[in-house]
């Protein structure tokens, strides 16, 4: 099978000649040690020597500090590292103390156009070997944002006190992220397979917020980001951090592809228990832990964690770190013995 196959087939748990994979996305502080002990000059070299299937593509967005899309509403009242990982939730924000919602129009809203550049996201996509699964890295937070534009304490009790002034932000946001999806989408046609979306939603233990809240006010908006992209007959994987098992039926409902990252410590998204609930429903993205196993394993037991997976998920699993991002703390070696065994069963 080559990538395109072994992904389709993987999402649509279909027979696979081995598990589709995706190394994420490791940061600049990793990339060196990467490449040093894999005697490579790129992450792109690195991921044709491990065989990677899916090759990530930002979506390039001008806005001085950050130039990121994560980052594209200055929501915060304080001063902050305006960087996708160094972004505040929790920060008073603009909307701290505005309850009307006709009011949401004073915050200065960004205009997509102005800073997504379509052209080189063309380039970008066009530039990708066109055998990978090329997915588009969108995130479009717009729960994650909404929390941001209030202060995240703020912003939940806003969701049950006020309805309609939490509605009023979080559809804002929505509708910029629907319009320079549109524009990205528009600029890669016929050069993208996939897209990756999503919202934090679960803690360690459990869901940060109740379900039928999620439902009310926050998964209209990611219903209407999941058929955009449907539209373009793009795949579906969608991220969220931590225990998210009493939402994940909603998310098959609302047409994800597959979902992401199986946070593996986490309560009920072990595999066994994803497999037994959910098995042949939706496809899973993840399951190598990101938060032990992976930092402070052996290469041998990491190998023993991909051949459990393998054994639990014959197909139905593209085998990734448990979280998106490749840390310093990860050992290189740690990350060949997981594509070592992906490879190898």
């Amino acid at each position: 099978m080559n990538h395109k196959e072994r992904f389709h087939a993987t999402i649509a748990n279909q027979p696979v000649d081995r598990p589709a994979s995706w190394l994420g996305l490791p940061v600049p502080d990793a990339q060196k040690g990467l490449k040093d002990f894999f005697k490579v000059n790129s992450i792109d070299e690195l991921k044709m020597l491990i065989d990677d299937d899916i090759y990530p593509i930002d979506v390039p967005y001008h806005f001085p500090p950050s130039n990121h899309i994560a980052c594209a509403f200055k929501f915060a009242k304080v001063a902050h590292d305006d960087k996708p990982d160094d972004r505040t939730l929790t920060a008073p924000g603009f909307f701290e103390d505005i309850d009307d919602p006709d009011d949401v129009n004073k915050f200065d809203w960004p205009d997509p156009e102005k800073y997504l550049d379509r052209e080189e996201s063309k380039r970008w996509a066009q530039a990708v070997d066109e055998n990978y699964i090329r997915m588009g890295i969108m995130w479009s937070a717009h729960f994650q944002d909404a929390c941001s534009a209030f202060g995240m304490e703020k912003a939940l009790m806003v969701m049950l006190t006020n309805p309609d002034m939490f509605t009023a932000v979080i559809d804002k946001i929505t509708e910029f992220y629907l319009r320079a999806n549109e524009l990205f989408y528009e600029a890669t046609k016929g050069y993208l397979d996939a897209i990756l979306i999503g919202n934090d939603f679960g803690s360690q233990n459990g869901l940060m917020v109740d379900p039928e809240s999620l439902r009310t006010y926050v998964f209209p908006g990611t219903k209407k980001l999941i058929d955009q992209a449907k539209s373009y007959g793009l795949k579906v994987i969608h991220h969220s951090c931590g225990s998210i098992f009493p939402i994940i039926n909603d998310l098959i409902d609302m047409g994800v592809d597959a979902i992401h990252p199986i946070q593996a410590l986490a309560q009920d998204m072990d595999a066994p228990t994803l497999k037994a609930n959910f098995g042949g429903k939706t496809a899973f993205c993840g399951g190598v832990d990101a938060q032990h196993l992976l930092v402070n394993g052996t290469p041998d037991e990491v190998a023993c964690k991909v051949h459990e997976l393998r054994e639990i998920f014959p197909t139905g699993l593209i085998i990734s770190p448990s979280h998106e991002a490749i840390l310093p703390d990860i050992p290189p070696a740690n990350i060949k013995a997981m594509f070592d065994a992906i490879k190898n069963h």
